[in-house]
């Protein structure tokens, strides 16, 4: 007897640590993965930030460039003033034109800038005012000394007017320009803070992802060595169970083989008593005659001595009874025959070759056209996919299932026999349907069996037609099932793989 398998506990419970481990790297990466998005998120909002404090920055030197430049162009305005007023030249009033005329814009500007701004509009808004106050003093002036009455103009320079505007708009605008300067210091200190709390998170960030690596790869470095020794300790195992299989594999098909010549032995020894026992039945039968004719001459010639139950034992009990023994001799040599063709067919290498199957099939249908003409039936072959197999084998299988489905039609109705095949990924499917007798539900296991049928035993046959088929279908990988409904008809079912595929030695592997 093989040794029984046992496997190693240490090589199992690694392998059982395998999905904890798993679980565990997972977790840590994970981890790492939230962590690296933690970072690029905190990036991400520093990054706008930042765009967000040069375009406030930006802005704040813009509005302050821009109401230094209002203030400026009315410096100009004013120069130009004097200076007319002081030399009478339309020069100087050139300069205080170009002035008054860029006001319009810088104003324009300076609002866009700061119209959303609560603070900054309303300072704004008052420059402006100011600024057309002044422009009006400057133009009573001007028009004054246009007309020569210059003491008059320069006593509206000297009321001090203008310089209160003037000193006003310097306030607002200094004003303006503190706000500004406050408000981006204060800004670039919170970005100095920012930048400085991202800098920490990114620093924090990756020490933590440096030691997750680290452990990652401790814990990666102990499965892999784990996994070596199981794998080596499953290399020894794999190779003691290949030898336990072969040795296995080995004793099997030494049984079988002694199956196989235990059958046919059987099978020849049984034939030998078979035909003595025919042979005297043959004598008996002989002897049977003879004694007959003696005791119709003895009858004839003195029929007092010749007793009625002689005349019966040897006119009917005898001939009766080697009846009997002939129909039996005839039955047990039928039976040998089934078993000595169940033995060769076991011993039979199959032969994978590409085959024909709705020709072939067709050609097995049109061998029994006789009978299905006598009985009034009809067999339909379909386009069936096409199988590489044992041609022997397959041919037998399907000879059987529509011999079977023939003999046993229900003469009620005309008979129908279908024969149906579809491809199916690796496997193809057959079905050889009939709407004869059918199969109880209880049998349809039983008929697959050796010397079992079903049903009313008015048909010829051992009960090894079947019990061939399914030893065959499964010699080529295959399964065969029934579908079946007593009184309503059959299907089989059989499966086949796409390709036989044989072992070096013949055997299906």
């Amino acid at each position: 007897m093989a040794p029984a398998f046992r496997p190693n506990i240490s090589a199992l419970s690694q392998f059982l640590r395998t999905p904890s481990v798993g679980r565990t790297v997972v977790a840590l990466l994970s981890f790492a993965l939230i962590l690296l998005l933690l970072v690029n998120l905190t990036v991400f909002v520093m990054t706008r930030r930042t765009a967000e404090f040069n375009e406030t920055v930006e802005h704040a030197q813009q509005a302050r460039l821009v109401s230094q430049q209002v203030l400026n162009r009315l410096v100009d305005a004013e120069t130009g003033q004097r200076g007319f007023m002081l030399t009478a030249q339309p020069s100087y009033l050139a300069i205080h034109d170009e002035a008054i005329a860029a006001l319009p814009d810088l104003f324009s500007t300076l609002s866009g800038l700061t119209v959303a701004d609560p603070e900054l509009a309303p300072r704004v808004e008052r420059i402006r005012d100011l600024s057309d106050q002044r422009l009006g003093v400057m133009e009573r002036s001007i028009s004054l000394a246009r007309t020569g009455r210059i003491g008059e103009a320069v006593s509206v320079v000297r009321g001090g007017e203008g310089k209160v505007l003037m000193d006003q708009m310097r306030i607002e605008i200094a004003a303006i320009d503190t706000l500004q300067a406050g408000r981006i210091e204060r800004l670039t200190r919170e970005t100095e803070a920012a930048a400085n709390f991202t800098l920490g998170v990114n620093v924090f960030a990756g020490l933590l992802i440096l030691i997750l690596a680290g452990i990652v790869g401790w814990i990666v470095r102990r499965y892999l060595m784990d996994m070596r020794d199981a794998q080596m300790a499953m290399d020894r195992l794999n190779a003691g169970l290949e030898n336990q299989v072969r040795d296995r594999t080995a004793a099997l098909s030494r049984a079988n083989d002694e199956i196989q010549r235990f059958a046919y032995i059987v099978s020849h020894d049984l034939r030998a008593p078979l035909v003595n026992v025919m042979g005297y039945t043959s004598e008996l039968e002989q002897a049977g005659r003879i004694i007959d004719r003696q005791m119709t001459a003895v009858e004839t010639k003195v029929p007092e001595i010749v007793e009625n139950d002689a005349l019966i034992a040897v006119r009917e009990d005898v001939p009766e009874a080697i009846g009997f023994i002939r129909a039996s001799t005839a039955k047990m040599d039928r039976l040998i025959n089934a078993i000595l063709k169940l033995s060769r067919e076991g011993r039979r290498t199959p032969v994978s070759e590409a085959l024909p199957m709705t020709e072939m099939v067709q050609a097995i249908a049109d061998s029994v056209r006789h009978q299905t003409d006598a009985a009034d039936a009809e067999i339909l072959v379909e386009d069936l996919p096409s199988i590489q197999s044992d041609r022997l084998s397959i041919e037998q299988i399907f000879g059987n299932l529509v011999d079977n489905a023939v003999k046993y039609l229900e003469p009620s109705r005309p008979g129908r026999i279908v024969v149906s095949g579809e491809a199916a990924g690796d496997e193809v499917i057959y079905r050889v349907a009939d709407n004869g007798r059918g199969v109880s539900d209880r049998d349809h296991e039983r008929i697959f069996e050796l010397f079992r049928r079903s049903g009313k035993q008015d048909r010829p046959g051992e009960g090894l037609g079947l019990a061939f088929v399914r030893n065959s279908v499964r010699r080529l990988g295959g399964t065969i099932d029934l579908e079946s409904e007593l009184g309503k008809g059959s299907t089989f079912v059989l499966k086949f793989p796409k390709r036989l595929v044989l072992s070096e030695t013949g055997d299906l592997s």
